[in-house]
Formats: structure tokens, C-alpha cells, sequence
């Protein structure tokens, strides 16, 4: 999904893309690269101007469009997948600059921002790049100093960068190049379509009315990494897209290369990294109007998960195309180019993670939609709700799992009764609650954050199914139990011979007299031990094709012929079991659905998911790396930078998923994050798991330290594998996502 959420967005990004097609087809930008190097502006850049591409952002009092930050980060996007030459991003950049201190009636600010909408060029400077210092005379400031490697500074009519002062610290200046002597000189950029250099200033007079005011440094800093994460997001998926087309029509052997699996997982995680990109990079764009240590998360996270990794990205999707794909003559290393030039212009990536660890030690990225006074209402209802419930209390954990989201008793009763247990059910269970009424109902849990929010775990897929399909005496008896937590379940589809390919499962349910006889055996089944019911698959028609043959099964775990043997894992743990049963009798209301239905009620209930912002906020891989982060030890420096590259991988992650929970809200059909955020999730349990191995000493090597490294890790194979592995997830994505042929 690119940058763009409304149709507005949607339509500008393809103006952009239009405008790119007929003014700046390749083989024309081919043979612009000296003059572009110099600062040669495009031919076509006034009309460029003229539509209001490189002002969309600014006010329309000052000449601009009057959209939002978050309408150029889609122009920037667009700019970047089709390769625009020239220094739209510099000039960009610098009107958003300029847009987040105070606008006056003529000051240097307006300026800017108005000669921006006229067509003038620009750049900014950053204090960690530059060493610009300023004295105070009689006519304003005199400027000394350099700038450093900036893009778009020899192309710029405008500059704005700061100056430390002894008076009072640093002042933004806005230079005018073709009023003065000030000349950048080029340098041999490395992105081909645009120009970077050095601006050298000696004693240069900049007036008072050129003095900017109220621009905060720091927030500069992270729009600049906002921005250039926005066109690093288009140059990765443009890569995506070129390589997914190659792999779908270049033959080898007589077939697609597309077709074989390790082409087709290299595909599908470029697509899961491109899509993290460009969640984090629009994660940052709307963290530009909320408080500026939430900017710097989001930046950050920004700055780690679409800048530093873009260039490894293009180099993948490069090496899928063998040879040809670093030719001269193929464009993919142009973009290859621009995703590096985009990565070192914001400095080393080490830089970002460590402050993006010590932010995370306190303060956590906010996942709010900002929904405003939307259903105000419905959220009065609900708030109303939960302050009841708060007056209540629990008696305490269930017996199949001791976490505080599954305790039962009162509180629960009245949340399981209100309807907040599991909002998305159709009332009386739920509340059939819409998109924009979930995140209503998870923003006001929010709010409260003593009272947690209880969970159905693994019942979040067998109460839909039974009220999807089940009659309404087995709707009365199971569902109202299940959503109190007083009834718990496991899930019997797993068997020694049908992990991933369940369709080939052999548990026979055979036709007697009032019901049916299973016999068969189950694996990995979770809590089987703890559980009163289990919904079953199992084969009762062994002639129809093996998706058609299975049916569907309530079973009573405590039933003859049910023999539950827990199996130990390697930490210790045995929340998984076997399941055998010999001739265990099932009645015929226990059949959910039609005989031979059972696929797909499986696969359907699989589908049922909240409102994707669901778990994935709560989400929590970071704690032992935090610890060692607030540790003294000798390692220190090593665990904060850790933390900050997980907490900038959880980031992107939380933002796929807010982003489409935005998009639900909005009325949008879901589109592919879920299948992102599984591949993406065990990906960063991966990298936690490996981080805190690295930075908490030797912690690993009893099974009893505090704190407790050895039981989580240990148990990592059950969270790898348990969902279904990264590899199967690879294959669905390339193949139902990305459409790559099948053998």
C-alpha cells in the first residue's frame, strides 16, 4: 500500500506519476545527468510549478495548495517511484521547514514559503551537518561557515539553515543565492537525477527580515528524515514492483523463474520490508503535528526502517535480476543510487538507533488515530461502560492461563455482557461494532489502562464460527460461556502428517448410531490439558477430495476414548499436547455446519480478525533489552542501540497496522497487512530474542536468572512455528499478494 489513504491522495500521487511519464520519460533524464549535477533545473520545472507539485503543502494565503504534510509526502512518494530528476525533495523539505516555526507578515518564513509557491528552488541545512556561526551587526547577522554534502543546495534559490550564535544560541537564516555571491560548489553526487554540494560562506550579511522565527532544530531534523524517508519508501517499491514484473515473465528451464519458491520468498520479504517502509515513513509524516518527542519516535523509527535499509532493498531486488541488473543500461541502478544517496544524507544509522533507544526507555510511540469527536455518543456509552466495570472486580486467573487478561469473574461478566469482550460479534454477544466503533471501543481501554481488556485467545475463532454456523442451541450453551472465560477451548487441527498442509489430515470421524467415532491423533494442540471443549477437523467422507472430505466437531475433552498427553518443550514448558482418540463418541449436535463443510469453516474462522490494530499494539518484545539499556555495564552503549532497532522495527510494525486499521475506518476493504504484519512479527520476535542474547551477559547460561532469559528464548520455536511458519506466510504472500505464477 503506498503513502496515499484518501482518494484525494490517491489522485494526486497519479498526477505526479502522469506528469513524470510525459516531461521526464528515462531515456530523456539519461541525458541530463551533467547538467542536473550542476543545478541546472529540468526544462519542464515552471510547469511543474504551475500545477503546484512543489507547493501542495503550503497555505493557499501564501500561494500554496493548502494541503497537508501528509498530501506532499504523496507527491514525494510518487516523485521517487517514477524517478523524477530535480530538486523537488530539497524544496519540499525546506517549505515544511519553514511551515514548523512562526509566520509573520514578512518575515523570513512567509518569504520562503511564498516565493516556494512561485517557483523558487530550495534546500535546508542541518546543525549536525553544517558549522555555520553568526555575529550580530547593525544591518542583522554576519554569516561564517560550511555547510557540509547537502542535496539540492547547488539548485537552490533559497537556503535555510542554522547559525550558532554567543547571544542567543541558534538562529535559522534564509539565504538568497541570486542576491549575493553565495554559490554551492557540486560535487559527483551519486543519485545521477539530482545535485549535492558544499556551501563555503565568509562573512556573508544576512538581514533581519531573513531571520526565521521560532524554528526548532531538532523538529527540522526529524521533518528532513520524514521527507527523505517518504522518497526512499517510493524508490524501494518501485523496485518491488520491477522485480515482481521480471519474475513473472523471465523463463528459465522453460518456466518463470517467478514460480520457483526461493525467488518467490525473496519477492514476498522485499514486500513485507517495503511495506514496513513505507508505514514507517507515513507513521512519521503524521507524527509531524504531534508533540515533538512523539516526531522524534516516529522519525527515528523512520530513519531506521525505510532510510538505512533502502539500499540493501534495492540491492535485492537487483540480484533478482541476475546480470542484467547492474548493467548501465537498466534502470534499476539509478534507484539503487538514489535509496543510497536518501540513506547516508540523514547520517549513519548507528546515530538514530541509540537516540531511538533512549527515547524508548521512556516515552512510547502513540498509536492513536486522532479520531476526534467521531460516534461522540457511542464513546460516551462506552466510557460510561468501563467505568462501571472498574468499579468491579475478578476472582482471579482461569485455570488454562494465569495472564490478567483471561481472569474471570465479575468484571468480566459485565463486560461479556455489555458486549466489550468481543465487540465485533453480532449483538446480543458483541455489538456488531464497525470499524471506527472498535478503535473507539480499544482507544477508551486505552484510557484506562488499569483495567485490562480481557482476551478470548485461541475462542477467538470458534465463537464466530459457531455463530456463523452453528445452531442456536449450540450458540446458547457454548458462546456466552466462552466470552465469560468460563469455558476454555483448544483448537484440534494439527496432526503428526498435516501441520502446514492441513487438508491432508487422516483423523476418521465414522457414522454410528446418534453421532460419530473419532479416531485419529492431534499434535501441538495448545493447553489441550486445561481445555473443556476442542473444535475438531476431522476426515468423514475418505473418498472426496481432501479439502471437501472434513468436517467440523465440538468436542467434550473429558469424553471416553479422549487421552491428552502433554509434551514437554525445550524450556520446560508443556502447554502443548497429543491428542489420541480411539472411538470417541461425538453426538450429532455436535456437528457445526454440514458434513463435509469443515474446510471451510476452518479457513473462515482463520479469516475472523478485530480491527487490525488489535494485538500488535500491545505488544511488548523489549523488555530484558530495556533493562540492559538502563544498566551501567560496559555494554551499555551496545543495549541502547539494540533497543532502538528493535523499538524501530515494533514502530513500523505498529504503524502497518494503524495505518490499516485507518484505512478500515475509512470504509476501504482490508488489503494485505495482515499477511505483512504475521511474516513481520516473527521477524522481530526473532531479532528481540537474538538482542537480548547479545546484551544480557551471561545471563543465558542457568535457567534461573532475573531476569528470566532462558524460558522465553527456549520457548521461541512454539511462537515461531505455532501460527504457521514464516515460509508458508512467504509463499501466500507471493503468490495471492503479489501474483507471482504457480508451478
Amino acid at each position: 500500500m503506498p503513502l496515499a489513504i484518501t482518494e484525494e491522495q490517491h489522485q494526486l500521487a497519479a498526477a505526479v506519476r502522469e506528469f513524470a511519464a510525459r516531461h521526464a520519460p528515462r531515456d530523456k533524464v539519461r541525458t541530463q545527468f551533467a547538467t542536473l549535477a550542476t543545478g541546472q533545473l529540468p526544462s519542464w520545472w515552471t510547469e511543474f510549478v504551475d500545477i503546484g507539485f512543489p507547493a501542495v503543502h503550503v497555505p493557499e494565503t501564501l500561494g500554496g495548495q493548502g494541503g497537508s504534510l501528509a498530501d506532499m509526502a504523496c507527491v514525494l512518494e510518487a516523485a521517487a517511484t517514477a524517478l523524477l530528476p530535480g530538486p523537488w525533495l530539497s524544496t519540499a523539505t525546506a517549505a515544511a521547514v519553514a511551515l514548523s516555526g512562526n509566520i509573520s507578515d514578512g518575515n523570513g518564513a512567509e518569504t520562503l514559503l511564498r516565493d516556494v509557491a512561485a517557483g523558487a528552488t530550495a534546500a535546508v541545512v542541518l546543525p549536525e551537518h553544517s558549522d555555520f556561526r553568526a555575529r550580530p551587526n547593525e544591518a542583522g547577522w554576519l554569516l561564517t561557515g560550511s555547510s557540509g554534502l547537502t542535496l539540492g543546495i547547488c539548485s537552490a534559490r533559497k537556503i535555510l539553515l542554522p547559525a550558532q550564535t554567543d547571544e542567543c544560541g541558534v538562529v535559522w537564516l534564509v539565504l538568497d543565492t541570486t542576491a549575493g555571491s553565495l554559490t554551492a560548489q557540486p560535487r559527483n553526487g551519486t543519485d545521477l537525477c539530482g545535485d549535492v554540494g558544499v556551501l563555503d560562506i565568509n562573512d556573508h550579511q544576512v538581514s533581519t527580515e531573513f531571520v526565521l522565527g521560532d524554528i526548532d532544530s531538532e523538529r527540522a531534523r526529524c521533518i528532513v528524515v520524514t521527507f527523505a524517508a517518504c522518497a526512499a519508501a517510493g524508490t524501494v517499491r518501485w523496485s518491488l514492483n520491477a522485480a515482481t514484473e521480471y519474475l513473472s515473465t523471465r523463463e528459465q528451464f522453460g518456466t518463470p523463474i517467478g514460480t520457483f519458491q526461493a525467488m518467490q520468498h525473496k519477492a514476498a520479504t522485499l514486500l513485507v520490508n517495503t511495506e514496513l517502509a513505507e508505514a514507517a515513513a507515513w507513521d512519521a509524516v503524521r507524527a509531524a503535528d504531534e508533540s515533538l518527542e512523539q516526531h522524534r519516535l516516529a522519525a527515528s523509527s523512520a530513519a531506521l526502517t525505510a532510510l538505512a535499509p533502502a539500499p540493501d532493498l534495492l540491492l535485492d531486488a537487483l540480484l533478482m535480476f541476475g546480470a542484467i541488473g547492474f548493467t548501465w543500461e537498466h534502470d534499476l541502478h539509478l534507484y539503487w543510487r538514489r535509496a543510497t544517496s536518501l540513506a547516508a544524507s540523514v547520517g549513519p544509522s548507528v546515530r538514530w538507533s541509540r537516540e531511538l533507544g533512549a527515547l524508548s526507555q521512556t516515552a512510547q510511540r502513540s498509536t492513536s488515530l486522532h479520531l476526534g469527536e467521531e460516534a461522540p455518543g457511542f464513546r460516551t456509552e462506552i466510557a460510561e461502560l468501563l467505568d462501571h466495570a472498574l468499579t468491579l472486580t475478578n476472582h482471579g486467573p482461569s485455570r488454562q492461563d494465569q495472564r490478567p487478561e483471561f481472569d474471570i469473574g465479575p468484571r468480566r461478566d459485565f463486560l461479556a455482557e455489555s458486549g466489550l469482550v468481543a465487540p465485533h460479534l453480532p449483538r446480543p454477544w458483541g455489538l456488531a461494532a464497525t470499524a471506527l466503533q472498535q478503535v473507539i471501543i480499544a482507544e477508551e481501554f486505552e484510557k484506562r489502562p488499569e483495567l485490562i481488556r480481557p482476551s478470548l485467545g485461541i475462542a477467538e475463532w470458534m465463537a464466530p464460527t459457531i455463530l456463523d454456523a452453528g445452531t442456536q442451541a449450540q450458540q446458547d450453551r457454548f458462546v456466552g460461556a466462552t466470552l465469560r472465560g468460563v469455558l476454555q477451548w483448544c483448537q484440534l487441527y494439527s496432526e503428526p502428517g498435516a501441520g502446514s498442509d492441513l487438508a491432508s489430515l487422516t483423523t476418521r470421524a465414522s457414522r454410528t448410531e446418534g453421532g460419530w467415532l473419532i479416531n485419529g491423533r492431534k499434535i501441538w494442540t495448545s493447553l489441550a490439558q486445561y481445555a473443556d471443549f476442542g473444535a475438531l477437523l476431522a476426515r468423514t467422507d475418505p473418498d472426496a477430495p481432501k479439502h471437501r472430505g472434513l468436517s467440523y466437531f465440538l468436542v467434550d475433552m473429558q469424553s471416553e476414548g479422549v487421552e491428552v498427553s502433554p509434551i514437554m518443550q525445550a524450556n520446560g514448558s508443556d502447554k502443548f499436547s497429543e491428542v489420541v482418540f480411539t472411538d470417541a463418541f461425538v453426538p450429532d449436535d455436535m456437528m457445526v455446519g454440514a458434513p463435509g463443510g469443515g474446510w471451510g469453516l476452518a479457513v473462515g474462522a482463520m479469516a475472523v480478525e478485530r480491527t487490525a490494530i488489535g494485538g500488535y499494539v500491545a505488544m511488548n518484545r523489549t523488555d530484558i533489552v530495556r533493562r540492559a539499556a538502563q544498566s551501567e555495564g560496559l555494554d551499555h552503549d551496545a543495549a541502547v542501540r539494540a533497543l532502538g532497532e528493535i523499538e524501530a522495527y515494533a514502530g513500523a510494525l505498529k504503524a502497518l497496522v494503524t495505518r490499516e486499521t485507518l484505512r478500515l475506518v475509512q470504509g476501504n476493504k482490508p488489503g494485505p497487512a495482515s499477511s505483512v504484519a504475521k511474516v513481520a512479527l516473527s521477524v522481530l520476535i526473532r531479532r528481540a530474542a537474538t538482542a537480548t542474547l547479545a546484551n544480557t551477559e551471561r545471563a543465558a547460561m542457568v535457567q534461573d536468572s532475573d531476569p528470566d532469559v532462558f524460558t522465553p528464548y527456549f520457548g521461541l520455536p512454539s511462537e515461531l512455528i505455532g501460527g504457521g511458519t514464516v515460509e508458508i506466510q512467504l509463499t501466500v504472500i507471493a503468490q495471492m499478494i503479489l501474483g507471482l505464477p504457480r508451478k
